[in-house]
Protein backbone atom coordinates (compact mmCIF):
# COMPACT_ATOMS: atom_id res chain seq x y z
CA UNK A 1 0.00 0.00 0.00
CA UNK A 2 1.64 3.27 -0.92
CA UNK A 3 1.83 6.35 1.44
CA UNK A 4 -0.99 8.19 -0.42
CA UNK A 5 -2.97 5.28 0.45
CA UNK A 6 -2.38 5.21 3.82
CA UNK A 7 -3.10 8.51 4.24
CA UNK A 8 -6.37 8.75 2.76
CA UNK A 9 -7.37 5.26 4.55
CA UNK A 10 -5.99 7.17 8.07
CA UNK A 11 -8.25 10.45 6.62
CA UNK A 12 -11.42 8.04 6.41
CA UNK A 13 -10.84 6.44 9.47
CA UNK A 14 -10.33 9.97 11.39
CA UNK A 15 -13.64 10.65 9.83
CA UNK A 16 -15.37 7.78 10.81
CA UNK A 17 -14.21 8.45 14.31
CA UNK A 18 -14.89 11.81 14.33
CA UNK A 19 -18.44 11.25 12.83
CA UNK A 20 -19.03 8.28 15.76
CA UNK A 21 -18.38 10.59 19.14
CA UNK A 22 -20.24 13.19 17.27
CA UNK A 23 -23.11 10.76 16.93
CA UNK A 24 -22.98 9.84 21.02
CA UNK A 25 -24.21 13.89 21.03
CA UNK A 26 -27.95 12.83 20.81
CA UNK A 27 -27.57 10.26 23.32
CA UNK A 28 -25.93 12.07 25.70
CA UNK A 29 -28.46 15.20 24.88
CA UNK A 30 -31.56 13.07 25.64
CA UNK A 31 -30.17 11.60 28.64
CA UNK A 32 -29.48 15.15 30.00
CA UNK A 33 -32.93 16.31 28.97
CA UNK A 34 -34.54 13.71 31.22
CA UNK A 35 -32.33 15.29 34.17
CA UNK A 36 -34.60 18.14 33.59
CA UNK A 37 -32.30 20.18 31.61
CA UNK A 38 -33.66 22.15 28.13
CA UNK A 39 -31.77 23.23 24.71
CA UNK A 40 -30.59 25.90 25.92
CA UNK A 41 -28.77 25.07 28.90
CA UNK A 42 -27.40 21.97 27.41
CA UNK A 43 -25.73 24.47 24.27
CA UNK A 44 -24.62 26.97 26.98
CA UNK A 45 -23.10 24.13 29.41
CA UNK A 46 -21.54 22.53 26.42
CA UNK A 47 -19.53 25.05 25.12
CA UNK A 48 -18.56 26.43 29.04
CA UNK A 49 -17.08 23.60 29.63
CA UNK A 50 -15.10 23.03 26.26
CA UNK A 51 -14.28 26.59 26.36
CA UNK A 52 -11.33 25.67 29.10
CA UNK A 53 -10.18 22.83 27.51
CA UNK A 54 -9.97 24.56 24.01
CA UNK A 55 -7.43 27.50 25.91
CA UNK A 56 -5.31 25.00 27.62
CA UNK A 57 -4.48 23.35 24.25
CA UNK A 58 -3.77 27.21 22.95
CA UNK A 59 -1.71 28.11 26.05
CA UNK A 60 0.47 24.84 24.89
CA UNK A 61 0.61 25.35 21.71
CA UNK A 62 2.03 29.21 22.28
CA UNK A 63 4.10 27.39 25.08
CA UNK A 64 5.74 25.93 22.02
CA UNK A 65 5.97 28.79 19.85
CA UNK A 66 6.74 27.40 16.63
CA UNK A 67 3.27 26.36 16.04
CA UNK A 68 1.74 30.06 16.21
CA UNK A 69 4.69 31.18 13.04
CA UNK A 70 1.61 30.15 10.59
CA UNK A 71 -0.98 31.54 12.72
CA UNK A 72 -0.84 35.48 10.75
CA UNK A 73 -3.30 38.45 11.39
CA UNK A 74 -5.40 37.34 8.06
CA UNK A 75 -5.50 33.80 8.39
CA UNK A 76 -6.29 34.40 12.56
CA UNK A 77 -9.55 36.70 11.49
CA UNK A 78 -10.08 34.04 8.25
CA UNK A 79 -10.22 31.31 11.06
CA UNK A 80 -12.51 33.62 13.57
CA UNK A 81 -15.11 34.39 10.51
CA UNK A 82 -14.87 30.27 10.26
CA UNK A 83 -15.60 29.60 13.61
CA UNK A 84 -18.81 32.37 13.30
CA UNK A 85 -20.27 30.78 10.57
CA UNK A 86 -19.48 26.89 11.11
CA UNK A 87 -20.22 26.28 14.71
CA UNK A 88 -22.25 29.02 16.06
CA UNK A 89 -24.05 30.48 13.30
CA UNK A 90 -24.78 26.93 12.01
CA UNK A 91 -25.59 25.92 15.81
CA UNK A 92 -27.85 28.81 16.11
CA UNK A 93 -30.08 28.32 13.31
CA UNK A 94 -30.25 24.79 13.55
CA UNK A 95 -31.84 25.26 17.13
CA UNK A 96 -34.27 28.02 15.97
CA UNK A 97 -35.14 25.30 12.95
CA UNK A 98 -35.97 22.51 15.33
CA UNK A 99 -38.57 25.15 16.99
CA UNK A 100 -41.01 24.55 13.70
CA UNK A 101 -40.22 21.08 12.15
CA UNK A 102 -39.14 17.58 14.01
CA UNK A 103 -36.33 16.34 14.52
CA UNK A 104 -36.64 13.60 11.69
CA UNK A 105 -36.94 16.48 9.03
CA UNK A 106 -34.29 18.52 10.75
CA UNK A 107 -32.17 15.54 10.12
CA UNK A 108 -32.39 14.64 6.80
CA UNK A 109 -32.38 18.89 5.65
CA UNK A 110 -29.56 19.02 7.76
CA UNK A 111 -27.74 16.29 6.03
CA UNK A 112 -27.81 18.12 2.61
CA UNK A 113 -24.07 19.78 3.62
CA UNK A 114 -22.06 17.24 1.11
CA UNK A 115 -24.67 18.07 -1.42
CA UNK A 116 -23.30 22.00 -0.79
CA UNK A 117 -20.07 20.93 -0.61
CA UNK A 118 -20.23 19.03 -3.65
CA UNK A 119 -21.71 22.13 -5.74
CA UNK A 120 -19.39 24.63 -3.80
CA UNK A 121 -16.30 22.78 -4.70
CA UNK A 122 -16.96 22.73 -8.05
CA UNK A 123 -18.45 26.33 -8.05
CA UNK A 124 -15.01 28.04 -5.85
CA UNK A 125 -12.17 25.06 -6.08
CA UNK A 126 -13.13 23.51 -9.72
CA UNK A 127 -13.62 20.13 -7.71
CA UNK A 128 -14.80 17.78 -10.19
CA UNK A 129 -18.06 16.11 -9.65
CA UNK A 130 -17.19 12.24 -10.80
CA UNK A 131 -19.69 10.04 -11.30
CA UNK A 132 -18.87 7.54 -8.34
CA UNK A 133 -19.48 11.06 -6.12
CA UNK A 134 -22.86 11.91 -7.97
CA UNK A 135 -23.73 7.74 -6.97
CA UNK A 136 -22.54 7.74 -3.43
CA UNK A 137 -24.53 11.06 -2.81
CA UNK A 138 -27.68 9.92 -4.21
CA UNK A 139 -27.15 6.60 -1.99
CA UNK A 140 -26.50 8.11 1.13
CA UNK A 141 -29.13 10.64 0.89
CA UNK A 142 -32.06 8.25 -0.01
CA UNK A 143 -30.99 5.96 2.86
CA UNK A 144 -31.40 9.06 5.05
CA UNK A 145 -34.81 9.86 3.22
CA UNK A 146 -36.28 6.54 3.89
CA UNK A 147 -35.29 6.68 7.65
CA UNK A 148 -36.85 9.63 8.26
CA UNK A 149 -39.77 9.63 5.68
CA UNK A 150 -42.31 7.74 8.42
CA UNK A 151 -42.03 10.80 10.60
CA UNK A 152 -44.84 12.75 8.75
CA UNK A 153 -41.59 14.94 7.51
CA UNK A 154 -43.41 17.12 4.60
CA UNK A 155 -47.13 19.07 6.33
CA UNK A 156 -46.26 21.59 3.93
CA UNK A 157 -47.20 24.41 6.14
CA UNK A 158 -45.46 27.84 6.85
CA UNK A 159 -44.17 27.17 9.93
CA UNK A 160 -42.65 24.03 8.22
CA UNK A 161 -40.85 25.95 5.49
CA UNK A 162 -39.58 28.47 7.89
CA UNK A 163 -37.96 25.37 10.15
CA UNK A 164 -36.76 23.95 6.84
CA UNK A 165 -34.66 27.22 5.03
CA UNK A 166 -33.61 28.17 8.70
CA UNK A 167 -32.10 24.64 8.74
CA UNK A 168 -31.00 24.65 5.05
CA UNK A 169 -29.21 27.54 6.00
CA UNK A 170 -27.32 25.94 8.69
CA UNK A 171 -26.31 23.04 6.83
CA UNK A 172 -25.11 25.95 4.10
CA UNK A 173 -23.13 27.55 6.65
CA UNK A 174 -21.79 24.23 7.76
CA UNK A 175 -20.60 23.30 4.34
CA UNK A 176 -18.60 27.03 3.96
CA UNK A 177 -16.73 25.76 7.17
CA UNK A 178 -15.66 22.29 6.18
CA UNK A 179 -15.04 23.50 2.60
CA UNK A 180 -13.04 26.66 3.59
CA UNK A 181 -11.39 25.57 6.00
CA UNK A 182 -9.07 23.31 4.13
CA UNK A 183 -6.47 25.61 3.09
CA UNK A 184 -6.13 26.99 6.21
CA UNK A 185 -6.18 23.74 8.65
CA UNK A 186 -2.90 22.94 5.36
CA UNK A 187 -1.55 26.24 6.87
CA UNK A 188 -1.71 25.56 10.37
CA UNK A 189 -2.42 21.92 11.12
CA UNK A 190 -5.54 21.02 12.17
CA UNK A 191 -5.02 21.31 16.02
CA UNK A 192 -4.20 25.30 16.01
CA UNK A 193 -6.55 25.64 13.92
CA UNK A 194 -9.53 24.07 15.65
CA UNK A 195 -8.04 25.22 19.00
CA UNK A 196 -8.72 28.75 17.70
CA UNK A 197 -12.04 27.83 15.89
CA UNK A 198 -13.47 26.23 18.33
CA UNK A 199 -12.58 28.87 21.34
CA UNK A 200 -13.58 31.58 19.26
CA UNK A 201 -17.15 29.80 18.46
CA UNK A 202 -17.47 29.04 22.15
CA UNK A 203 -16.96 32.86 23.14
CA UNK A 204 -19.92 33.51 20.72
CA UNK A 205 -22.29 31.14 22.14
CA UNK A 206 -21.54 31.93 25.86
CA UNK A 207 -21.92 35.45 24.89
CA UNK A 208 -24.72 35.13 23.20
CA UNK A 209 -26.99 33.11 25.97
CA UNK A 210 -25.11 35.82 28.75
CA UNK A 211 -26.77 38.33 27.17
CA UNK A 212 -30.04 37.05 26.46
CA UNK A 213 -31.18 34.36 28.57
CA UNK A 214 -30.86 34.04 32.52
CA UNK A 215 -29.39 30.74 34.05
CA UNK A 216 -29.78 31.56 37.71
CA UNK A 217 -32.52 30.02 38.50
CA UNK A 218 -31.38 26.59 36.93
CA UNK A 219 -31.17 23.13 38.93
CA UNK A 220 -28.64 20.66 37.71
CA UNK A 221 -27.98 17.53 39.12
CA UNK A 222 -25.29 14.94 39.63
CA UNK A 223 -26.16 13.14 36.59
CA UNK A 224 -27.03 15.87 34.43
CA UNK A 225 -23.18 17.33 34.88
CA UNK A 226 -22.09 13.99 33.97
CA UNK A 227 -23.72 13.69 30.72
CA UNK A 228 -22.71 17.63 29.88
CA UNK A 229 -19.59 16.68 30.55
CA UNK A 230 -19.39 13.84 28.51
CA UNK A 231 -20.98 15.66 25.78
CA UNK A 232 -18.21 18.82 25.98
CA UNK A 233 -15.65 16.40 25.91
CA UNK A 234 -16.30 12.98 23.95
CA UNK A 235 -19.07 14.37 21.84
CA UNK A 236 -17.93 18.05 21.16
CA UNK A 237 -13.34 18.65 22.17
CA UNK A 238 -12.04 15.44 20.83
CA UNK A 239 -14.27 14.65 17.40
CA UNK A 240 -13.62 18.18 16.42
CA UNK A 241 -9.96 17.45 16.29
CA UNK A 242 -10.36 14.28 14.48
CA UNK A 243 -13.06 15.97 12.05
CA UNK A 244 -10.53 19.04 11.22
CA UNK A 245 -7.13 15.93 10.89
CA UNK A 246 -9.69 14.17 8.85
CA UNK A 247 -9.80 17.07 5.96
CA UNK A 248 -5.91 17.95 6.20
CA UNK A 249 -5.75 13.94 4.50
CA UNK A 250 -8.76 13.53 2.50
CA UNK A 251 -11.12 15.90 0.74
CA UNK A 252 -13.69 17.93 2.29
CA UNK A 253 -16.31 16.23 0.29
CA UNK A 254 -14.70 12.95 1.50
CA UNK A 255 -14.88 14.36 5.19
CA UNK A 256 -18.49 15.05 4.66
CA UNK A 257 -19.88 11.85 2.79
CA UNK A 258 -18.35 9.62 6.22
CA UNK A 259 -19.81 12.04 7.90
CA UNK A 260 -23.71 10.84 6.77
CA UNK A 261 -22.77 7.90 8.72
CA UNK A 262 -24.11 10.23 11.80
CA UNK A 263 -27.69 9.21 12.15
CA UNK A 264 -26.63 5.65 11.24
CA UNK A 265 -24.72 5.58 14.33
CA UNK A 266 -27.21 7.46 16.35
CA UNK A 267 -30.53 5.47 15.20
CA UNK A 268 -28.56 2.26 16.53
CA UNK A 269 -27.58 3.70 19.60
CA UNK A 270 -30.74 5.33 19.85
CA UNK A 271 -32.01 1.84 20.03
CA UNK A 272 -29.36 0.26 22.30
CA UNK A 273 -29.23 2.75 25.04
CA UNK A 274 -32.99 4.41 24.96
CA UNK A 275 -35.04 1.41 23.53
CA UNK A 276 -36.17 3.23 20.74
CA UNK A 277 -37.76 1.12 18.10
CA UNK A 278 -35.77 0.15 14.76
CA UNK A 279 -38.49 -0.58 11.95
CA UNK A 280 -38.19 -1.52 8.56
CA UNK A 281 -37.50 2.05 7.06
CA UNK A 282 -34.72 2.27 9.45
CA UNK A 283 -33.54 -0.43 7.81
CA UNK A 284 -33.24 0.38 4.34
CA UNK A 285 -32.38 3.51 5.01
CA UNK A 286 -29.56 2.50 7.35
CA UNK A 287 -28.33 -0.29 4.79
CA UNK A 288 -28.24 2.58 1.42
CA UNK A 289 -26.47 4.87 3.81
CA UNK A 290 -23.83 2.18 4.48
CA UNK A 291 -23.65 1.14 0.92
CA UNK A 292 -23.17 4.49 -0.15
CA UNK A 293 -20.03 5.06 2.30
CA UNK A 294 -19.06 1.77 1.13
CA UNK A 295 -19.00 3.06 -2.43
CA UNK A 296 -17.12 6.04 -1.64
CA UNK A 297 -14.07 4.00 0.79
CA UNK A 298 -13.80 0.66 -1.61
CA UNK A 299 -12.26 1.06 -4.84
CA UNK A 300 -11.84 -1.83 -7.77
Amino acid sequence: MSNAQQNTLLGLLLAFLGTFLFALKSIFIKLAYLEGLNSDVVLMLRMAIALPIYLSILGYLFWKKDKFKTLTQTTFFSIVGLGFIGYFLASLLDLKGLEYISAGLERLTLFTYPIFIAILGALFFSTPLSKRIVIVLITTYLGLWIMFSQESLLSGNNDTKIGVILVLFSALSYAFYVLFSKNIITKTGSVLFTAVAMSISSVFVLFFYFLLFDFSQISISHNAWLWVFLLATVSTVIPSFLISEAIHRISPLQTSIMGMLGPVVTIMLAVLVLAEPFGIHQFFGVGLVVLGVGLLIFRR
